[in-house]
């Protein structure tokens, strides 16, 4: 085995198991990455500077092959169900063994790096890829130690990447060739047979979201952060499409972070170095600071060129929906350094409501927050079926259920507590339709959707009036500044007013089905702030 780059000292890749790699390159330089990408036949230049990239068979993650092994340290912590798949032991150890044989004389990327910009909770990471694009991701993505850390650098979990290894389901226990377990026992994420990168840094966060919330009293967060002038820290929760990362990149505001946070008793800090942005439909327009992050040392994922050429068309969507870019969070000019920020005092739940039902901008009580936090509601637009157009609801707890290995209400307790220790506002945001649901109606527009927040973040919501939905309870203002009054009360905006009656009633029944299965255990606050559903004649 030859080595190159930059190796730690006392750094030794038998120790898991792989000491009979090919050529094994440490820490090589995002550049030196990006040309190993290139020779191999992996990529190719787009004309911004980034690198583009195929992430193959999987362009998203695959929550139904994620496991985690149950021993005797997770059988009784780990939320078992439909997010947490058990796997046992002795299959994980097997599984390893022949990763480890597949990996034999095949040259290898390692990527030493560290997640919790906090310095207190610090957690090392070393990442083994079988490409070059996968350890330049895990350099993008996670925090980069300096050349003087990373001479003594100790990695406490290991991340082994081999996309093109595909497991025997009969063998090896997955449910089919492609997987991601994770063991928290031996500190180890195995992947295999799916390219696509969002893998790593999802068992990061589930990690932490395991580790931090029970070993270290600080609440784990599906969210983007950003902080203001005067260290105002403002956070954004929300699943996909529903504007998280373009709304948290406010020319006005630090970015702190796009998509993971801890909350401690000192505040707010990234868990990333990081941006994983959706670029569909990307336009320097819309989303400047993140248009401008696509360059040399950023990863364009499964995007198509413009015939001919290699200017990407963000518009085109045929390989997936879910095209991204990730970059290094110093892409981006207008970051807090060290991403780190002051106690909440705005928490904005963003939902991308497709049946145009929800207020633009509403504020919640403590009770309606946390209910609002545990359903985790957005509705997607149907697919590309032909005459189908009926909206797709998403229950997504804690705004992130697929990576949360704790019950839900453990961190909805923990984020109950902390708003009320400190006071903060909670608003729910919807990003989606208006004037009717998806097929009739429009979606909000992003320049007033902005405004409402940095009215929020001003206090300009303050001392106006509100009026109480009447079916979700919610306190919507009756103005706004720089929007146009009649868009804030959403029944207001639809012409047919018994329509928009029977879709609030079928949006309402949804919310109280999906909270069934948390209703042990939540309080009367809680409880209480379920929507309004109408009484059967």
């Amino acid at each position: 085995m030859n080595e190159f780059g930059t190796k730690p000292k006392n750094a030794d890749l038998s120790k898991i198991g792989l000491g009979n790699v090919g050529d094994a390159y440490w820490n090589l330089e995002p550049a030196e990455l990006v040309e190993h990408s290139i020779l191999n036949g992996e990529g190719v230049f787009a004309d911004s500077g980034a690198l583009a990239i195929e992430t193959g068979e999987f362009t998203g993650r695959s929550p139904k092959d994620k496991f985690c092994v149950k021993d005797a340290k997770t059988e009784n912590t780990v939320w078992w169900g439909d997010v947490n798949f058990p796997f046992e032991p002795s299959k994980f150890d097997s599984l390893h063994a022949r990763m480890s044989a597949y990996l034999m004389n095949r040259d290898v990327y390692i990527k030493d790096a560290y997640a919790c910009a906090d310095p207190t909770y610090k957690l090392n990471i070393r990442v083994v890829a079988e490409q070059p694009w996968s350890a330049q991701f895990a350099g993008n993505m996670f925090l980069r130690p300096t050349k003087a850390e990373l001479e003594n650098f100790e990695p406490e979990w290991h991340i082994i990447n081999a996309p093109g290894f595909h497991a025997d389901p009969t063998i090896d226990g997955t449910r089919q060739h492609n997987f991601a377990v994770i063991n928290f026992t031996k500190k180890m994420i195995l992947i295999g047979g799916t390219g696509y990168t969002g893998e790593i840094k999802k068992g990061i966060f589930t990690v932490l979201n395991y580790v931090l919330p029970q070993e270290r009293g600080v609440l784990s967060m599906h969210c983007s952060a950003n902080i203001g002038h005067d260290g105002d820290t403002a956070v954004f929760f929300g699943l996909s499409g529903t504007g998280k990362t373009t709304l948290s990149a406010d020319p006005d505001r630090k970015l702190i972070g796009d998509d993971e946070h801890g909350w401690s008793d000192k505040g707010v800090f990234n868990f990333e170095g990081g941006c994983y942005a959706k670029c569909i439909d990307l336009s320097a327009e819309k989303e400047p600071q993140i248009w401008d992050a696509v360059k040399f040392g950023a990863i364009l994922e499964n995007i198509v060129f413009e015939e001919g050429t290699t200017k990407v068309d963000f518009k085109d969507g045929s390989k997936t929906e879910n095209t991204r870019v990730s970059y290094p969070i110093d892409h981006i000019d207008n970051i807090a350094v060290p991403s780190v920020g002051t106690h909440p005092r705005n928490i904005f739940f963003l939902t991308c409501d497709a049946y145009g039902v929800l207020p633009p901008i509403s504020k919640l009580s403590p009770g309606q927050a946390m209910y609002h936090f545990i359903s985790g509601y957005t509705a997607k637009v149907a697919g590309t079926e032909t005459g189908v157009t009926e909206p797709q609801s998403t229950f997504s707890a804690c705004f992130g259920k697929a990576f949360l290995p704790l019950h839900p209400t453990k961190y909805a307790d923990m984020l109950g507590e902390k708003m009320k220790q400190h006071d903060v506002r909670v608003w729910l945001v919807n990003t989606g339709w208006s004037g009717g649901a998806y097929g009739t109606g429009e979606r909000m527009k992003l320049k007033f959707t902005r405004a409402m927040i940095t009215a929020a973040l001003r206090g300009e919501l303050d001392n106006v009036e509100y009026k109480e939905h009447p079916v979700f309870g919610v306190s919507y203002p009756t103005s706004c500044p720089n929007v146009p009054a009649e868009i804030l009360d959403p029944r207001g905006t639809w012409a047919d007013k018994a329509e928009y009656d029977r879709t609030a009633d079928k949006l309402a029944k949804q919310f109280v089905t999906n909270f069934d299965k948390y209703k042990e255990g939540a309080s009367a606050e809680i409880l209480s702030a379920a929507p309004k559903v109408a009484e059967k004649a």
